[in-house]
């Protein structure tokens, strides 16, 4: 592959077709634009919806579009060896990503059914969860109730996750009174906000932690019918002519690694079994040498690799990808790494097999 230039991408960010840090597409296309970002990736959980925006938004800004999906899924073996794969605390639970899927969407039949079905559950799920918020906001005397239906209508785009809660949460206590703190400390069971007020984010992320995951008041554990083997989720993803990715954790804040990535060989060998030659990184999660380390090693053995930044927290960071200890960007070897791997998988979502018919590609769409 020969690359003139190497250019900027992230290739993985949430919208509010599932739930966002952006307000809509254009923001977030703005920002890309704005940052010298030109090929961005759309990946959010369960759904496509907003491919078409995407595309036609991008389109209107000279960016190239990456079509990309996530889900949630569960691998029996793992499980029940006890080994954590991707998801820190759940053993045998694994985020999957999907590539370079088809545009129009070519979706149809039995796998079309089956992510139809795992959304829906997973909407249930939150339905529920808002259930049980509710009667805690009854059993403290809160003075008001949450309407699901509002938040569907007003807050999503059809995929409800319990972020959503957290802000429909947070808009209530704020046009219920103008003294909010007396009024989260009891909701909190006597406990005071620790967050800003004026920090949405913060707030938002604590209301989660208090009441919404396991050991919250209103946590509703999540219904197996809502994970899809990890085969299954993999044939979705191909059917919809995507490339199957594994999102890599790497390294936490502390420098740990789940003890599916701690030996990366062995990870490297369990997913090519698996039929992954696909791999991403979140990169404000992992350091600089870490990075480098495990992306050099996955390209080394044959893996397509991008980054991106998810953006599915309420906080609004930059597009532009940076690591933890190098908050001014990534290197030129990781900016390398991910522009040929965007390539590749432009190519792939295009019908062709060469990464330099991706360059192609991508230089003719920002150069229009």
């Amino acid at each position: 592959m020969k690359v003139n230039n190497i250019i900027d991408v992230n290739a993985h960010l949430h919208t509010p077709y599932s739930f966002s840090a952006f307000t809509g597409v254009d923001q977030a296309l703005d920002m890309a634009a704005e940052e010298g970002v030109k090929v961005v990736g759309i990946n959010d959980f369960y759904t496509m919806d907003g491919y078409s925006e995407w595309k036609e938004g991008c389109a209107r800004r000279n960016l190239c579009p990456m079509m990309g999906i996530e889900f949630i899924s569960l691998n029996s073996e793992d499980q029940a060896a006890g080994l954590r794969v991707n998801d820190p605390n759940n053993p045998g639970r694994t985020y999957i990503s999907g590539k370079g899927l088809s545009f129009p969407v070519i979706l149809e039949g039995r796998e079309a059914k089956l992510l139809s079905d795992v959304r829906a559950e997973s909407n249930l799920q939150v339905e529920r969860m808002c259930a049980k918020l509710n009667a805690h906001l009854d059993t403290v005397g809160a003075g008001f109730n949450l309407d699901f239906a509002w938040i569907v209508k007003e807050l999503t785009k059809g995929s409800v996750r319990e972020r959503h809660l957290a802000t429909a949460l947070r808009l209530a206590v704020e046009n219920h009174t103008k003294d909010v703190l007396p009024l989260y400390e009891k909701i909190f069971g006597g406990v005071p906000l620790k967050a800003s007020v004026d920090n949405n984010a913060a707030v938002e992320n604590e209301i989660r932690s208090r009441l919404l995951k396991a050991g919250g008041t209103a946590f509703v554990p999540e219904d197996p019918k809502a994970f899809l083997p990890m085969e299954t989720v993999c044939e979705i993803i191909k059917a919809a002519g995507g490339i199957p990715t594994y999102p890599f954790l790497a390294d936490n804040a502390k420098g740990e690694f789940t003890d599916f990535e701690g030996d990366l060989q062995k990870a490297v060998d369990t997913l090519k079994k698996r039929g992954f030659n696909s791999a991403e990184f979140i990169t404000t999660r992992n350091t600089t040498k870490v990075l480098e380390e495990y992306a050099s090693y996955l390209v080394d053995e044959g893996f397509t690799v991008t980054f991106g930044s998810e953006h599915n927290t309420p906080a609004l960071e930059p597009i532009k990808l940076r690591t933890s200890d190098h908050p001014e960007g990534l290197s030129e070897k990781l900016r390398m790494i991910n522009f040929r791997g965007a390539c590749k998988v432009v190519a792939h979502q295009a019908g062709l097999d060469s990464a330099d018919a991706g360059e192609e590609i991508i230089m003719k769409t920002i150069n229009a």
